[in-house]
């Protein structure tokens, strides 16, 4: 994806306001993945510099591209977002991304993108879980069950107690 590619994409999905992220933008085709799709974008202050935010379907991108320290990149995989909030003023809102034990906090964002990114969030975030959840096939079942089976044996066999075998069929199950 070139630099153009990027413009095309973000008229695509309707960004409005990339306020001071001129140069992030430009850095945007170097730093994305042959297999990645712009999802949406904004600009926001992250610890009081302004920062490129891009969301793909497969990660959240963070981009500060300075004069003097080159560029700084903060990147989060959809997969380990746990939520998302937000809070909106008058002109600007604030964005919360939490992560594992972590959370990056993205401020004055522009009212007009603030929606239209944390549906972007929120989407992905969706598609991560449905795919995660459709991952269970039957050779896993079948493995759980064969699991189950032979701590039953060792059960009767007397290898291992009642409670023993029912804490481990318990964990197999994931009760």
């Amino acid at each position: 994806m070139n630099h153009q590619d990027v413009l095309d994409r973000f008229d695509e999905v309707s960004l409005t306001d990339l306020f001071g992220t001129k140069k992030e933008v430009k850095e945007l085709p170097n730093v994305l993945r042959k297999d990645e799709t712009i999802m949406y974008a904004t600009s926001g202050f992250v610890d009081n510099n302004t920062w490129l935010i891009t969301c793909t379907d497969k990660r959240i991108i963070f981009l500060d591209k300075g004069m003097i320290f080159g560029l700084k990149q903060v990147e989060i995989p959809i997969e380990k977002i746990n939520s998302v909030s937000h809070s909106k003023g008058l002109m600007f809102g604030t964005i919360t991304i939490h992560h594992g034990s972590a959370h990056m906090e993205i401020k004055q964002i522009n009212k007009t993108t603030l929606n239209p990114m944390i549906e972007a969030f929120n989407n992905e975030i969706d598609k991560t879980k449905d795919k995660n959840n459709n991952v269970t096939d039957s050779d896993d079942v079948t493995s759980i069950a064969d699991e189950i089976s032979k701590f039953k044996d060792l059960l009767d066999a007397g290898a291992i107690t009642e409670e023993e075998y029912e804490v481990k069929k318990t964990e197999l199950l994931n009760l």
